[in-house]
């Protein structure tokens, strides 16, 4: 039996996020019988529970601003340290989702490696390029991601442009890569269009099925909310752009809403988030379009979801997305009246080209991306 501890999610169940689905679906859909998993959950309680087969450790975590996280995977690993050695276990792996720990990481890959454990790593996206963040933060996050890379037994890549960059900016430290990809569900929503779920949600925001644009995603500057607002506006749709993202009324919403005058749009539509997972893949399904605008990070979940429920999608033309997408979706650039003109393409696209990016979109999901073949990549790595 293998022993696979898992550090850096917040938790199974999952409510949201790419992590927190990510180990909810691995263990859910788990078929080998030599692995068992044990997951570290951001929770204030002590005892231990059962989840899909997985046991759930809680980490009590204080509230301390950006260090939170830090901590938490650090006591995690702490935690881990304890029960393998009083149960005696060897022989495992410890999975740490993300590079918050660098600076720590050498201490407690030792500890691990003295008990026979290898320690993978999950390098995420290049946290360090986000601009939420402050100069001295940034530099934090890039000299732990070098700590993690330097010390990890293997650096787990959930996208081959990730992998690359791994390989190639630290090439020094000879790291051992392997490539699995995040997971879609390509499942139809159980609502249909009479659904009163969703007629309500339609109605609350004056919202007609298939006559709008959607964005899906945290409201950062590095997902290019100002971009695609601006060119929308300029474009001649008659299809309203609803944005879900959890938006705050900071110092971000109010530069947006100086630059480009959104308020005055009445297209422009930011109506909050929406956690219900069978309500947003069925508002998903019936969009006429998704905008991508994201281009820090690996293989995205909500393209993923995007590409499985959207028919047309117009994504920002980097790497990483077109990696994912190939040629399941047009693309655009920030350069200047670049995705006004493709929205004034798309909204006169006929139903035969749109159904066949639908069409290569989902089955470039069903090869590559579907959580099963995903979860069998898995398997194949952690099982030995």
């Amino acid at each position: 039996m293998k022993n696979v501890f898992i550090v850096g999610a917040k938790g199974i169940p999952a409510k949201y996020g790419g992590y927190e689905t990510f180990v909810d679906e691995l263990v859910t859909r788990k078929k080998s019988e030599k692995i068992q998993y044990h997951v570290a959950c951001m929770n204030q309680q002590t005892e231990e529970n059962l989840y899909n087969g997985a046991r759930c450790f809680n980490v009590k975590v204080p509230n301390i601003g950006p260090a939170k996280a830090i901590y938490y995977d650090i006591y995690a690993l702490k935690k881990i340290i304890k029960y393998i050695k009083g149960k005696d276990l060897s022989n495992g792996i410890v999975y740490v989702l993300a590079c918050r720990i660098g600076p720590f990481f050498k201490h407690y890959v030792k500890k691990l490696h003295k008990l026979n454990f290898e320690v993978y790593v999950n390098p995420d996206g290049h946290e360090w390029k986000r601009a939420k963040w402050n100069y001295f933060i940034k530099k934090y996050w890039k000299l732990s991601e070098r700590f993690m890379v330097k010390n990890a037994d293997l650096l787990i890549c959930d996208s081959i442009n990730i992998e690359n960059y791994i390989k190639e900016d630290y090439k020094k430290y000879n790291p051992n890569t392997t490539f699995i990809a995040y997971g879609a569900d390509t499942t139809k929503s159980s609502l249909n269009d009479d659904s009163e779920k969703l007629n309500s949600w339609y109605n609350k925001f004056d919202i007609q099925n298939n006559e709008y644009y959607l964005i899906v995603g945290r409201f950062v500057p590095e997902n290019n909310y100002e971009t695609v607002i601006k060119e929308f506006m300029k474009s001649e749709s008659k299809k309203d752009l609803v944005i879900i993202t959890n938006v705050e009324k900071n110092k971000f919403y109010e530069n947006l809403k100086k630059v480009t005058n959104f308020e005055n749009d009445k297209r422009i539509k930011f109506v909050g988030t929406v956690y219900d997972k069978d309500l947003i893949k069925k508002i998903r399904e019936n969009a006429y379009g998704y905008f991508h605008g994201h281009e820090v990070g690996g293989t995205n979940p909500s393209l993923l979801e995007a590409l499985a429920s959207t028919k047309l999608n117009l994504l920002l033309d980097v790497g990483f997305n077109k990696e994912v997408a190939e040629n399941g979706a047009l693309y655009w650039s920030k350069e200047n009246n670049n995705l006004t003109n493709l929205i004034n393409k798309a909204d006169n696209l006929s139903k035969k080209e749109i159904d066949t990016l639908s069409k290569n979109a989902i089955n470039r999901i069903d090869t590559a991306y579907s959580w099963e073949y995903i979860v069998d990549e898995y398997e194949k790595v952690l099982g030995g």
